[in-house]
């Protein structure tokens, strides 16, 4: 969120950001565990952490398109919104290029002092929290 726009809003805490992070990738392992079996997920020097990997990138990417957040965002009462604070539907290629980003690590570790890390930034897009959701798509 640009600092000069006059509608300001706070984004939410990296506590419940990371906790987010943590229900969502213990759902996708659950999921792929469920598809490929415990033997193949188990298996030394398999893939299996890689399909984890994309499960979350569409899960993370396809929920938020929908649904305003992950999984892990809805449940943490987080949601995603663009940054601008005017509610409109996001690009569906922008979050999926926004979740390879969190998956690389590194830009969700660069941020500013308004709380969007690099992949919100460029994204165009802020995570805040369900209250703060609720009062932008009633204005």
């Amino acid at each position: 969120m640009d600092p000069a726009t006059k509608d300001a809003f706070e984004t939410a805490s990296w506590g419940r950001r990371v906790l987010a992070l943590i229900v969502d990738w213990a759902v996708c392992t659950l999921a792929v565990v469920a598809i490929i079996g415990t033997e193949q997920y188990g298996e030394q020097g398999g893939t299996s952490g890689f399909i984890v990997l994309g499960a979350y990138v569409l899960e993370a990417a396809v929920f938020t398109w929908l649904l305003a957040g992950s999984f892990g965002k809805l449940v943490t009462g987080l949601r995603v919104v663009p940054a601008g604070g005017v509610w409109r539907p996001i690009n569906p290629l922008r979050l999926l290029a926004r979740q390879v980003l969190v998956a690389l690590v590194i830009p969700p570790l660069v941020f500013r002092p308004d709380g969007r890390g690099l992949h919100d930034m460029l994204a165009g897009t802020a995570t805040v929290t369900k209250a703060t959701y609720t009062s932008l798509i009633r204005s």
